[in-house]
């Protein structure tokens, strides 16, 4: 009994450490930002998206009594809240940024209402949502996977984050076998998705084109139509773009 105790603390501690890991990685970007005042090359939908995911899997566990999902998921929202107030500080073009976070915002609001006002039996509440966090969490991981046939079309790498990658397969792994030893089918199942999809590049760094506040557009400034496909940053001087950083995609782009 001692040793299944001790464990299940390993498991646990596991899940945290990965996790908190994993959400650090956006730190780069919040020095990048304040370094150079400016929001270039930075995606802002994996910061919101992933705030919605962390407060929508916090109320799951506040409601289930989970002390592991409340931390992680507490300490990621208010990780992510900092990088979407510093990127909303330094982003030039304020409004599409603020539309994307109230509709967003919006849903989960409605989502909760739905949850707290209509659903009156707490285990038909915890059951429902743990399917809209799942649901949600599964999409976010979903998309970048057409990034997996780029890089087996132009066997280039480039795209990836190995590091990245890395820190989701051993979060996800950690969070499966979380989800199993508690037999949670919505915490289970929407990690062994994330373990398929590792290829995520939910952060940071990617094509000026994906970004609502950058107002330049690699196709004006002498990109090749195959490295603008590839979501490299083609031939544009340094001179102009800054800094370079590697060119990720919006992991939520079709």
């Amino acid at each position: 009994m001692e040793a299944s105790g001790v464990a299940d603390s390993l498991l646990s501690g596991a899940c945290v450490l990965f996790t908190l890991v994993m959400y650090s990685t956006g730190l780069s970007d919040l020095r990048h930002m304040r370094m150079t005042r400016s929001v270039d090359s930075v995606q802002f939908l994996p910061f919101l998206t992933t705030d919605i995911n962390n407060l929508g899997w916090l109320s799951y566990g506040a409601l289930k009594g989970d002390g592991t999902l409340i931390f992680v998921n507490a300490t990621g929202a208010v990780l992510q809240t900092l990088y979407i107030s510093v990127y909303l500080h330094y982003c030039p073009r304020k409004r599409p940024v603020l539309l994307q976070t109230v509709t967003l915002l919006g849903v989960l609001v409605l989502g909760f209402g739905y949850f707290w006002l209509l659903v009156p039996s707490p285990e038909a509440r915890l059951q429902q949502l743990g399917l809209f966090c799942s649901t949600f969490t599964i999409s976010m991981y979903l998309s970048p996977l057409a990034d997996l046939a780029k890089v087996i079309q132009t066997k280039s790498t480039q795209r990836l984050s190995f590091s990245l990658t890395i820190a989701t397969l051993l979060t996800s792994t950690s969070w499966t076998l979380y989800g199993f030893q508690l037999r949670d089918p919505y915490i289970m199942v929407s990690r062994m998705e994330r373990d398929g999809a590792q290829v995520r590049q939910g952060h940071p760094g990617s094509c000026p084109h994906c970004n609502p506040c950058d107002l330049r557009c690699p196709t004006s400034q002498g990109s090749s139509p195959a490295s603008f496909a590839s979501g490299f940053s083609g031939s544009t001087p340094s001179s102009q773009t800054g800094p370079t950083r590697s060119c990720r995609p919006d992991p939520w782009a079709p």
